[in-house]
């Protein structure tokens, strides 16, 4: 998929948190990061895999909050990002970062609490793979994103740069039943898409946001999400 190569590139790792995650992004971030920690549960002392972690949002977040962690990412200039940001908060004796593919992990069966991707699945090739990875290397937790295939995504979904992959629903029930997981809680989200949030300043972000919030209440308002989380047991 054309997106690995877009994700690679020096520049789109210095610019990548500026440009999603500043102004209305931030609500976004927040949200994602609360989804993380409501999937794993008390982090102190777990010890958790992040795949395709890239600037190590999640990663020094759960090493801040007294995780074992390792970061694992294909792109090298994201990793540094990452590394960058450890050092910030202080917590590189918490997280190790690696380069690696995510198709094959360099981990022994059963070594993690929990694996997460977040921001991968959209990317991913052989999602079936990488899933089958994140099961194999997790004795308990894994937790991961998608974008909904019939939604507000696919409005827009042409024209990003990176590419990006939809899914239905009956392809993440094959795709679970194909890695032997078992799907403890969805979580559907987001009806207006991301990119309508990063294109606007917070202030702005959050009355849509409630609007956002209560059409999803509404009967069926669900089905309109464009972001999905998928909390799974081993």
């Amino acid at each position: 998929m054309k997106g690995q190569e877009w994700y690679q590139a020096d520049e789109i790792a210095e610019a990548y948190e500026e440009k999603r995650f500043s102004g209305g992004g931030r609500l976004i971030d927040r949200r994602e990061k609360q989804a993380v920690l409501d999937a794993i549960g008390p982090v102190e002392d777990k010890r958790v895999l992040e795949i395709a972690c890239g600037t190590g949002r999640f990663t020094v977040m759960l090493a801040e909050r007294g995780a074992d962690i390792v970061g694992l990412d294909i792109s090298a200039a994201m990793l540094q990002q990452g590394r960058e940001k450890a050092r910030a908060a202080a917590v590189e004796s918490h997280l190790d970062f690696m380069r690696g593919d995510a198709g094959r992990l360099p981990f022994p069966d059963d070594h993690f609490d929990a694996v997460i991707a977040m921001r991968f699945f959209h990317l991913a090739d052989t999602p079936a793979s990488y899933l089958s990875e994140m099961r194999r290397v997790s004795k308990e937790v894994v937790f991961f994103d998608t974008f909904k295939r019939f939604s507000t995504r696919s409005i827009y979904n042409w024209a990003l740069p990176m590419g990006s992959r939809l899914y239905s629903q009956w392809e993440i029930d094959r795709l679970l039943g194909e890695a032997d997981l078992e799907l403890i809680r969805s979580t559907h989200d987001f009806i207006f898409p991301y990119g309508l949030y990063r294109a606007i300043p917070d202030s702005l972000a959050s009355p849509i946001r409630t609007v956002d919030r209560a059409i999803g209440g509404l009967p069926g308002g669900k089905r309109l999400s464009s972001v999905s989380y998928w909390h799974c047991q081993v």
